[in-house]
């Protein structure tokens, strides 16, 4: 594809992240020269890049066109959906485009970077609010979701309209927010919709998600059944609904509440800054909580998902204000994420070594998903009527999925697409027309770097088969250390072996190649690989100095 590729008279579809992933959403539509941007988030690592927490999509296709950007529109606060903003805003140097609550977040994220006020930032205020931007009309439509202020978005152009679900479900008792009915939806459908993009999460489940009222009665039941013990609730802090249910909850039973965490601080206060959670009650300290009767106290901590850091983790570890004992009791109120079982299993383990109860989604009617089942997506078909789906927010199985589903509810065309696919949905046959270069980069300390970069690839290597060090200064022995080879007792041995194949290795060398300090530095490298293999059966990094030899004091080689 060139590299000055831009849409012509034609509505296109990119998605730079969140296809053929769950998380790390970055969506582009291209017509008439120009390009809109959906959503600008990110995932985090879980170990796969050693030493880095945020993974972001590579938005280098877009930076190249960034004059012809028009702006970023965000359909929630979700980090999957904004967490680059902070990271990619100031460069794109475009308008960014939210509902109040969304708005609120993102706006605090770009002060703390140090760009609130150098980045536009419009708050789109009204319900079903539109507004104009080049070729593109948008209208956000509120859905339910787990998060306040979820939102569709109706993408009006000249080629057509564009439904783009963001993340979604269908609720008649959403707690928070009122989101588009039935009939809206219907109406819409039946004024045309040329594409539905569409969430792909929950295309497995069988079952519809769940309504957030039903979870009301669920917690109550279980929370007073623990009469006289010390109860412990951990949910994803931005679910706003559920916090208000929580809220509730701990006012009916009679318990004080407690709040663990600084994401569920900050989203409170965001919250309430916007209308919800103004009846919330007004939270105790540690200490107060601690003193309190055990049955007269709820706690409301982050870190349901494993993380380390996280205020229940710390619990677990005995290692927080805030205590467990014995015959207190955990709930369990989240969906535990795929990739987070092992860390969220630690944990459990920990809790349950100390006698502490644990209850899941899988024990009671304490959690609903905020993505759509099949029942879910089979009725927004119906409703909208789409000539093409296009499956996002999903890995290739559960896209692929959605597209099987859509096909038997009668939709015309199924593009089923990943990161980099460039899909024109009109004028003609919809399909994908060039593929771009797609990649991950990632926060690596304070830099942002490629993900396959040769910082994180050495550092994977070092961590899987460790590192050798040989020092060879003129007129020396040979200093050697290993570091990370599972040698323990059998160290001096390999340490004085390895120096005798050194040596040995270096008195072979005849001719120019004797006093070559290339050729002295690859024969030093190769004998100390060896060793190691020999002694441990690993393949480490050999990082080989030469302080003072002909100007040459360093050189590295690979596995």
């Amino acid at each position: 594809m060139k590299k000055n590729y831009q849409p012509e008279k034609e509505l296109l579809f990119l998605a730079l992240g969140g296809s053929g992933e769950i998380g790390m959403n970055v969506n582009l539509y291209g017509c008439n020269g120009k390009w809109l941007m959906v959503d600008l988030g990110m995932t985090f690592s879980g170990g796969e890049y050693p030493g880095v927490d945020l993974v972001f999509a590579d938005i280098d296709f877009i930076e190249e066109r960034r004059r012809d950007l028009l702006g970023i529109v965000l359909t929630h606060a979700h980090e999957d959906h904004i967490g680059a903003v902070p990271y990619f805003a100031g460069e794109l140097g475009v308008p960014l485009y939210a509902t109040p609550f969304t708005a609120d977040l993102v706006a605090r994220k770009l002060e703390e970077a140090g760009l609130l006020g150098k980045v536009e930032l419009n708050v789109i205020d009204d319900d079903h609010g539109s507004f104009d931007v080049g070729p593109f009309n948008v209208t956000y439509l509120p859905l339910a979701h787990s998060i306040a202020e979820g939102n569709a978005l109706l993408i009006d152009t000249p080629h057509g309209r564009v439904f783009h679900t963001g993340d979604w479900k269908l609720d008649e008792d959403p707690i928070i927010g009122e989101p588009t009915t039935e009939e809206e939806l219907r109406a819409i459908g039946e004024e045309g919709v040329l594409a539905l993009v569409c969430d792909s999460t929950n295309v497995f489940n069988p079952e519809p998600s769940g309504s957030e009222g039903a979870v009301h009665k669920g917690l109550m039941e279980e929370i007073a059944s623990h009469s006289g013990k010390r109860v412990l609730v951990t949910t994803f802090a931005s679910n706003v609904a559920r916090l208000q249910t929580l809220g509730e909850v701990a006012r009916e039973t009679g318990r004080k509440l407690c709040v663990a965490g600084r994401s569920l601080d900050r989203i409170i206060a965001v919250a309430q800054d916007n209308g919800y959670l103004e009846d919330f009650p007004e939270p105790v300290d540690f200490d107060t909580a601690m003193r309190l009767p055990r049955g007269e106290v709820m706690i409301i901590a982050t870190g349901g998902q494993g993380e380390p850091r996280a205020a229940l983790a710390r619990i677990a570890d005995d290692n927080h204000p805030l205590e467990l004992v014995s015959g207190d009791v955990v709930l369990f109120s989240s969906r535990q994420i795929p990739g987070n079982e092992i860390a969220i299993g630690k944990m459990q383990n920990q809790l349950a070594a100390r006698g502490i109860e644990m209850v899941t989604d899988r024990q009671s009617l304490i959690h609903v998903s905020g993505h759509p089942g099949r029942p879910e997506l089979e009725a927004l078909y119906e409703w909208l009527q789409p000539e093409i789906l296009v499956p996002v927010h999903g890995e290739m199985r559960h896209m692929r999925e959605q597209a099987r589903l859509g096909k038997a509810s009668g939709i015309r065309a199924n593009i089923v697409q990943k990161n980099g696919d460039i899909v024109r949905l009109a004028p003609g046959e919809p399909g994908k027309i060039a593929e771009i270069g797609s990649g991950r980069l990632v926060l690596d300390g304070d830099l942002i770097t490629p993900a396959d970069g040769e910082a994180v690839n050495t550092r994977r290597r070092l961590a899987h088969e460790g590192l050798v060090v040989v020092v060879l200064a003129r007129g020396e022995q040979p200093l050697i250390e290993a570091i990370g080879l599972p040698l323990d007792e059998d160290l001096p041995e390999f340490l004085e072996e390895t120096r005798e194949d050194i040596l040995s290795a270096i008195r072979k060398l005849k001719g120019r190649d004797a006093s070559d300090p290339a050729a002295v530095h690859e024969a030093t490298r190769l004998a100390a690989r060896r060793a190691a293999r020999r002694w441990s059966g690993k393949n480490p990094q050999v990082r080989v100095l030469m302080p003072g030899l002909a100007g040459e004091d360093a050189g590295e080689g690979s596995r």
